[in-house]
């Protein structure tokens, strides 16, 4: 028999969903029916699949102990570096400057190092997540950006600040915006972009429209234009809908591909520019809660810009 006590990072949570990110090993069919007879309870009696457990709750187990996976030893976020460029830092959240070629979670091929693996990391050694003490959380990333694009990456340290942060990002009340630099003059200073986007799985590839068509999504990128040589471009976005790829497609749908985006782009046209990465950042954070925040209402109307993006200085010496 196993009993757990819910701590301040697992509360909120639907039992089910709960004890399945605790016990990885334990079988959906055996979680379902253990609930069903009697055999996992909540505070010593019966429960149901969807309960919601709170802080301090106590929950019962009457499984095998074949079920219960032990705490690790090692942990694989150690394996990454620990060293993160902070923009902000508090007791709830950090907002971090990513740099571009780092992934924001891992993959097949990079399977240790990672923006997140990197967060863990750093607060491990801070002394602020001890993953022998947690449950089910671990601190998490509340927005992504592709791997060759750099800025600004929302870290939560709490399950309660995750939660509130997932919320304000599906209510639009985070706003983000990007700095690039695009080949070619603008033919207006600024513009509000509309088209009709298609996502490829696949190839990881979007496909943009000027005129809808079955199946595609309405995006809408808003710019303006802040400085201008002969062939580039310096430009500031603000995404009004937030699509896969949409600045790099939206953009070089209208003939004005991202500098040294070689998905995109051309590749002709990008080593005149010689740079590495394409030239896109998510530079400024504001947030613009127009509903309660909870533990975070102190941030509201906060506004936070990366202090330099690498492109910027280097669009000096382009032609």
């Amino acid at each position: 028999m196993r009993q757990i006590t819910v701590g301040k990072n697992d509360a909120g949570q639907r039992l089910d969903k709960f004890l399945t990110k605790t016990y990885t090993k334990l079988p959906q069919s055996m979680l379902y029916k253990g609930i069903r007879t009697k055999n996992i309870k909540l505070n010593g009696k019966r429960c149901q699949i969807s309960s919601r457990i709170q802080e301090g709750d106590i929950i019962s187990l009457y499984l095998k102990e074949e079920f219960f996976e032990q705490t690790p030893t090692e942990y694989d976020f150690l394996k990454a570096p620990k060293v993160v460029d902070c923009v902000y830092e508090d007791e709830n959240i950090l907002l971090l400057n990513k740099k571009p070629g780092l992934l924001v979670h891992p993959d097949e091929n990079y399977h240790f190092d990672s923006l997140i693996a990197r967060v863990q990391h750093y607060l491990y050694e801070k002394g602020e997540y001890q993953p022998q003490n947690e449950n089910s959380f671990a601190p998490a990333l509340v927005n992504r950006i592709d791997r060759n694009t750099s800025g600004i990456v929302i870290a939560a340290k709490n399950a309660e600040a995750l939660r509130i942060l997932n919320d304000k990002m599906r209510k639009r009340e985070l706003h983000k915006y990007y700095l690039c630099v695009v080949h070619g003059k603008m033919e207006k200073k600024s513009d509000l972009l509309v088209g009709y986007l298609e996502k490829n799985e696949s190839k990881n590839r979007v496909y943009i429209s000027a005129r809808p068509f079955p199946g595609a999504k309405t995006i809408q990128t808003k710019y303006r234009t802040l400085q201008q040589k002969e062939k580039y471009s310096l430009l500031e976005v603000d995404l009004l809908t937030g699509r896969t790829h949409q600045i790099r497609a939206h953009m070089a749908s209208i003939g004005h591909p991202l500098v040294g985006d070689g998905k995109y782009g051309k590749n002709t046209q990008n080593r005149e520019s010689r740079y590495k990465w394409q030239a896109l950042c998510s530079y400024k954070l504001v947030f613009d809660f127009q509903t309660d925040a909870g533990i975070l209402n102190y941030l509201n109307h906060r506004e936070f810009t990366v202090p330099q993006v690498w492109f910027v200085d280097d669009f000096k010496n382009l032609k």
